[in-house]
C-alpha cells in the first residue's frame, strides 16, 4: 500500500470511530428540476433509520423509472418531502453523514426542498462523499489528473463486496457504507 493509500485509510478510519449515518436517494432525474422519490438512512451499524418512498410534486419521467423501478403509482400514496423532511433532519442532526456522490444526493435535498416549500436548511454540513474517498483510494487517473470517480456498483466489484447495486435507496446506502468500511479495515 502506498502513502497515498494509507492516508485514505486513516481518514475512513477516523469517520468510523465517529459512527456516521448513510444516506442515499433515488430521483426523477438528474436536471434542475429532479426531485427525490426514495431516501433511506442507514446507521453506522448497518441498521435502517429510515427507508421511505416520497410522493414528488411532478411524475417520475420513464427513463428514472427504468433504472431504479419506482413508479408514480408506487408513489401516490407515500409521504410528501415536506412531510418526511422533520424526520430525516432529526436523524441527521449532529451526525457525521457518508453519502456516495454527496454532491449529486445534496443537490437533490435542495431542490426538493424547493419544490415542496421546505424553508432550506444546512442539510450538508455534515456530509462527506465517499465516491470522492474511494477515487483517491482507487487511484485511477482521470484525463485531467484528477482521481476519476468509480460507480457504485464498480467500486462494490473492486472491493470484492458481495452486496447487490439495485438503484434503491436502502440497498445503496448499505453498498456505500460497506466501501467505506472495506477502505479503513485495508491494510
Amino acid at each position: 500500500m502506498n502513502p497515498r493509500q494509507m492516508g485514505i485509510v486513516q481518514r475512513a478510519q477516523a469517520i468510523l470511530v465517529s459512527h456516521p449515518v448513510y444516506l442515499d436517494t433515488e430521483t426523477t432525474g438528474l436536471d434542475a428540476r429532479a426531485e427525490i422519490v426514495e431516501i433511506a438512512l442507514v446507521d453506522h451499524n448497518g441498521s435502517v433509520l429510515l427507508d421511505s418512498l416520497v410522493k414528488p410534486t411532478r411524475r417520475i419521467p420513464w427513463d428514472a423509472t427504468r433504472v431504479h423501478h419506482i413508479t408514480d403509482e408506487m408513489v401516490a400514496g407515500a409521504p410528501t418531502w415536506a412531510e418526511l423532511w422533520p424526520q430525516v433532519q432529526a436523524i441527521l442532526h449532529g451526525r457525521r453523514v457518508g453519502i456516495y456522490n454527496a454532491e449529486f444526493d445534496l443537490r437533490m435535498i435542495t431542490q426538493s426542498h424547493a419544490a415542496h416549500k421546505v424553508a432550506e436548511t444546512a442539510a450538508g454540513s455534515n456530509a462527506f462523499c465517499i465516491m470522492k474517498l474511494y477515487a483517491e483510494f482507487f487511484g485511477e487517473r482521470g484525463s485531467y489528473g484528477d482521481y476519476k470517480w468509480q460507480g457504485l456498483d464498480k467500486a462494490a466489484r473492486q472491493c470484492g463486496i458481495d452486496l447487490p447495486n439495485s438503484h434503491r435507496a436502502g440497498a445503496d446506502a448499505r453498498l456505500a457504507r460497506a466501501v467505506l468500511e472495506y477502505m479503513a479495515r485495508t491494510t
